[in-house]
């Protein structure tokens, strides 16, 4: 016969695991903690917000340069989506300043992530965009910033 670990509350129920998670933390009843867990709770938040950050910036890069290098196929669903990320990115940063800085670090490396998306996605040479940026990463956040 195995000794199997008794499943916890974090692996039968999440929702109520946060639930009282959040309830022994308000009390301050730290030694019933699960900290384990929470500890992985909380690094995976700061991953997500990361995530979101990334994903949203490349969807903008690759919208301005689809708009900038296709003009004739302008649409506004393009500025519709460009719209809609601009304000996703400038809610992070509301909520969680920090993140901004996370923004400027990484804004190279997901120009070059757009810049092969669109490459790709509108079947045109990689080497018809710069290799750098030709947008700031002001331009990018700007809600009324259109390349010509």
């Amino acid at each position: 016969m195995t000794n199997t670990p008794k499943p916890t509350l974090y692996d039968q129920d999440f929702y109520l695991w946060l639930e009282e998670t959040a309830a022994l933390l308000k009390a301050g009843t730290f030694e019933k903690l699960d900290v384990e867990n929470l500890v992985e709770e909380i690094e995976c938040m700061g991953r997500s917000e990361k995530k979101s950050v990334e994903s949203n910036l490349e969807v903008i890069l690759v919208h301005l340069l689809k708009y900038k290098y296709q003009p004739k196929k302008r649409s506004n669903s393009w500025r519709v989506t460009l719209l809609e990320h601009r304000r996703r990115l400038k809610r992070d940063f509301r909520i969680s300043p920090s993140l901004k800085r996370y923004f400027l670090e990484i804004f190279a490396e997901c120009y070059q992530g757009a810049r092969k998306l669109a490459s790709v996605a509108k079947a045109m040479a990689i080497t018809t965009f710069p290799l750098a940026s030709p947008f700031t990463p002001e331009q990018v956040l700007d809600e009324d910033f259109l390349p010509e």
